[in-house]
């Protein structure tokens, strides 16, 4: 059986460990973008994405939305890395539905950093109730990256008021050197202080997710959103 044919848009650090892994997740690279070749979207056309069934997007927030566009107007399921274009998520949800194409999108991939979502959103609902406790929530990331507060950061803060908790939660952020990524989320009183914390070891959990996801998104249409589909990968 031929492999399924993966195209990286967006061939940084991200996109070389994508394709450094992606035998292991069945598929064959068969095109790769970097912003010298693919400017505003125009480097994805049929003939450059031939063969391509599936594509990974781990672009940058400007170059996102038209990329996701671009891909779903020619039919190519997109799991889409990119954080910062949140913004843009309404029309692009428009441009997938029209095109009957398929879309995984999330403001993280790493499977453990998706269950801390719910492991914070669950702390949240019984601090909801206990008056003397405040929220804040602090990130550092690399220097390169784009986008701060980071989208896990933002994410982590809606689960927050999601679960009930309708304080102000403070929030921080800091970049420097070569971080993968920490996460912490806190709750504190007069008393005490509780705290909650997620810390990557490398950028390979997140690649391992997309990768993940790529395999499921074969075959579908609509848009899902990688916390909605973690229970169905393998």
């Amino acid at each position: 059986m031929t492999a399924p044919g993966l195209a990286i848009v967006g061939y940084g650090k991200m996109g070389r460990l994508i394709e450094q892994l992606a035998p292991e997740y069945g598929f064959e690279v068969r095109a790769k973008f970097s912003s010298r070749d693919n400017p505003r979207a125009e480097g994805l056309t049929r003939d450059s994405l031939r063969g391509a069934q599936v594509a990974l997007e781990f672009s940058t927030p400007q170059a996102a939305p038209d990329n996701i566009r671009r891909l779903a107007s020619l039919g190519i399921p997109t799991v889409v890395g990119s954080t910062g274009w949140l913004a843009h998520l309404p029309a692009v949800r428009l441009a997938v539905e029209e095109s009957g194409s398929a879309l995984v999108w999330g403001p993280n991939f790493s499977v453990g950093v998706n269950l801390f979502f719910e492991i914070v959103a669950q702390a949240a609902a019984l601090f909801a109730r206990q008056p003397a406790y405040e929220a804040w929530g602090w990130e550092i990331h690399h220097s390169a990256k784009k986008d701060s507060p980071s989208g896990t950061l933002q994410k982590l803060a809606e689960e927050i008021l999601r679960a009930g908790y309708t304080r102000p939660v403070s929030l921080s952020s800091n970049r420097a050197g070569a971080h993968p990524g920490t996460h912490e989320i806190g709750f504190d009183s007069p008393a005490d202080t509780i705290t909650l914390r997620h810390t990557a070891r490398n950028r390979e959990g997140f690649a391992r997710g997309a990768l993940q996801a790529a395999q499921w998104i074969l075959g579908k249409k609509g848009i899902y959103e990688f916390r909605e589909i973690l229970d169905q990968l393998s």
